[in-house]
């Protein structure tokens, strides 16, 4: 059997806070939701990134019919924006869909910290995630990725309630160990699930070390695919920001084309195949359980929840937030109510993250404030708006 490369793309844009957000906007009930900027980046990154990778992925699909296996798991919030506001690029991902070779997984609708925080919220994220992939994408996700492949023995539970049949988990060494991570795992206690596992040593040679690793060397990556394969492996998760493709590294770079050829050098390889997280799932065995008592991610160094929640500035704001959520909930006020949803994004927390050298220059990266401490003042006094209104006045 051959050794099956299971690409997964995470497609995610947060409502953006407005930078200048203070207490006289609080008072005056406006929204702390920066249209201009969320409208200006989805458009951005869809021409640069959604709509040329679907094209190309569509054009490989057309001359390899039942090849090419892609998986992508999009976040409600940013399905909601490319309705909104780039409906062309949601047409390319429909498209993608109507071929029958992309899965869409599961994950919380607002790419939320809920699984560590409120396990009702995560349980209402999850199933109203199910139902917009569902109606716009025609399918039922069977395979659940959490935000930033947060996981947990504890999160495994929570997921198993939901009747998923897998979860997408970062494949650090302090988790697998002795073990490679290119077969697949279940929890320690639920020996029904399957854990599939990222490589994030190829996969971040892909997303972030591209121009140093493999710009110059068309076949480096396959080449490490191929000697995996005959050293045993029987899947190896590539697993990364769709935008890594047009936007992290611009088009000029020739990450697209890049992209283009490493899936037909593993078509026509004699030892790889393409296939979905689902695909896996049915054609191997787990190879064992993992324990993870404590929880992991795939972001940052530590790869743990220190880029969300590991400062007094992100815990008191993420605190606050869910310390409002059954006082929310109990209002019946479907204005305020999704409102907090969308400061349950991990986003703003993430923005509000104090780490320096290369962490902190990802995470500044992807801010839209000019410091931290910017961002933690606008997303303490958007979610203060909340509190602002379950208040009589």
């Amino acid at each position: 059997m051959k050794t099956s490369v299971c690409f997964y793309f995470q497609v995610h844009q947060p409502y953006r806070i407005k930078p200048d957000y203070s207490f006289f906007d609080m008072g005056m009930n406006r929204s702390f939701v920066d249209e201009k900027t969320n409208c200006e980046i989805i458009n951005k990154v869809a021409n640069q990134c959604y709509i040329p990778t679907n094209n190309i992925l569509l054009d490989l699909i057309k001359k390899y019919p039942s090849q090419i296996k892609i998986c992508f798991s999009l976040s409600g919030v940013v399905i909601e924006q490319l309705q909104a506001h780039a409906p062309a690029a949601l047409e390319s991902f429909q498209k993608l869909a109507h071929t029958g070779c992309i899965e869409f997984l599961s994950e919380t609708y607002y790419h939320s910290l809920s699984s560590i925080f409120s396990k009702e919220e995560f349980l209402n994220q999850v199933e109203e995630h199910k139902k917009i992939i569902q109606s716009v994408f025609g399918q039922t996700p069977t395979i659940f990725r959490n935000t930033e492949l947060i996981y947990s023995n504890h999160i495994a539970k929570h997921v198993l309630e939901l009747g998923l049949k897998g979860i997408i988990i970062d494949g650090i060494d302090r988790v697998v160990k002795w073990r490679s991570p290119n077969f697949l795992y279940s929890p320690v206690a639920y020996p029904e699930l399957m854990l599939i596992l990222k490589n994030y040593r190829l996969s971040d040679d892909l997303a972030f070390r591209y121009p140093v690793v493999l710009k110059n060397n068309n076949k480096l990556l396959f080449d490490k695919l191929q000697r995996l394969a005959r050293n045993g492996s029987e899947v190896i998760g590539l697993f990364m920001d769709y935008e890594t493709f047009g936007e992290h590294h611009w088009k000029d770079s020739g990450i697209i084309d890049y992209l283009k050829n490493l899936l037909e050098l593993i078509v026509h390889s004699p030892d790889l195949c393409l296939a979905t997280p689902s695909d896996v799932t049915h054609l191997y065995k787990s190879h064992g359980s993992l324990c993870v008592p404590d929880v992991i991610s795939w972001a940052d160094t530590e790869r743990d929840l220190s880029a969300w929640y590991g400062n007094p500035l992100q815990n008191s704001a993420t605190e606050l937030l869910y310390s409002l959520e059954k006082t929310v909930k109990a209002s019946r006020n479907l204005t305020l109510i999704r409102n907090w949803k969308i400061l349950t994004s991990s986003d703003h927390s993430y923005y509000t993250c104090l780490k320096n050298y290369s962490d902190g220059a990802v995470h500044n990266y992807f801010s839209p404030f000019n410091s931290p401490h910017e961002a933690f003042v606008a997303y303490s006094n958007a979610i203060n708006y909340i509190k602002y209104n379950l208040t009589p006045n």
